[in-house]
């Protein structure tokens, strides 16, 4: 869908996306990582009531509305941005990294790290966002977070995205 005529008369949502650099700061020199892609993210908000005539569109089938958000209205990444924050505050740098649908567990032990992701994990459940499993990965010793590798040895460029720039 072509939101432009929408996105063109809606105020911009300024809730900021955090910056990868200051991300990735805190797990340098970490020991343990779960790494969480949460399944249809964007889908998991819903259109404000009496607001889902504004994402109206037509078929050959008939005119449908949106009952939660779709991919292409410029406040969205913001909107979810802000969503999984306020689900996961207690834990945002306290062990848990998020960045839009991905979020990244750390821990110095395997004892503390099984914990956190026991509590991220049940704190998603009850707020109604999952994990899409086939992307996960679970209390390894290294990660891939947004084109970075991270371990105790600290961050790398991710080898296969710099394959891809250099063509």
């Amino acid at each position: 869908m072509d939101y432009w005529g929408l996105n063109s008369v809606s105020t911009t949502n300024a809730y900021p996306l955090p910056l990868i650099k200051d991300l990735l700061m805190e797990v340098a020199k970490e020991k343990f990582f779960t790494k969480l892609d949460l399944w249809d993210a964007y889908f998991q908000v819903c259109i404000r009531e009496g607001d889902e005539y504004k994402t109206a569109f037509n078929t050959p089938l008939g005119q449908f509305k949106y009952l939660v958000m779709p991919f292409g209205l410029q406040g969205a990444p913001g909107v979810f941005m802000n969503l999984i924050n306020e689900v996961l505050h207690q834990h945002l740098f306290n062990g848990a990294l998020v960045y839009l649908d991905n979020i990244l567990l750390h821990s110095q032990d395997m004892d503390s790290h099984v914990t956190l992701v026991r509590e991220v994990l049940e704190t998603l459940y009850e707020h109604k966002l999952f994990a899409k499993l086939s992307k996960c990965e679970f209390q390894k010793e290294e990660a891939d977070f947004l084109g970075y590798c991270i371990s105790q040895r600290g961050l790398e460029m991710d080898p296969h995205k710099v394959a891809d720039v250099m063509g």
